[in-house]
């Protein structure tokens, strides 16, 4: 049986080629694509990835479509942008664009709106985490004034001193993993 023969052979063809990607673009707020390139990058997710989940569901995007007001969306300082998505999104996107009257621009700028509530959440989060940073820097330094008084009464080639040595090596790579992280998300502060 030949793979042209084999009835799931289209259908697994067909779901391929919704996952392709495709380059389309957009005119948006700022806002909406800096809210886009946070959760993305924040949160390690790809943009294709990310416009999968915010426009797979057709309903819920149809339903949107209804509330826009295209007046107000046309008063947004909007700039030209363009994102890789799947054929499948894209294929939606038009579709309920068609369906409903409304710009495509209109669809996303309003969709990426899901995403405020994430960034919100993640605000949280951050402040959380800042707060503990301060408490692994303490952890931190105790660690090196531990090793400081274990070299004093032992000597530097000492095996206890050593492997508290290298306890502090291991530390000191996670704390700058840590600090690196934290860094990166500052940028969610001024969301």
């Amino acid at each position: 049986m030949s793979s042209s023969d084999d009835p799931l052979f289209g259908s697994a063809m067909f779901d391929l080629r919704g996952k392709q990607s495709v380059r389309a673009t957009f005119k948006l707020s700022q806002k909406a694509i800096d809210a886009i390139g946070l959760v993305a990058i924040h949160m390690g997710i790809k943009q294709k990835s990310l416009f999968d989940h915010i426009i797979e569901d057709l309903d819920a995007l149809d339903n949107l479509a209804k509330t826009i007001r295209i007046r107000q969306f046309k008063k947004i300082p909007r700039r030209q942008k363009t994102f890789v998505l799947s054929r499948r999104t894209i294929e939606s996107l038009e579709s309920i664009s068609a369906a409903s009257g409304t710009p495509r621009d209109a669809l996303v700028e309003y969709s990426v709106k899901k995403l405020e509530t994430i960034i919100d959440a993640e605000k949280i989060r951050h402040q959380e985490r800042k707060k503990l940073q301060k408490e692994i820097d303490a952890h931190f330094d105790a660690g090196h004034r531990l090793y400081r008084k274990a070299v004093k009464r032992l000597g530097k080639e000492d095996p206890f001193c050593r492997s508290v040595e290298k306890a502090g090596r291991a530390n000191r790579k996670a704390k700058d993993e840590i600090d690196a992280f934290i860094e990166k998300s500052r940028v969610i502060e001024e969301f």
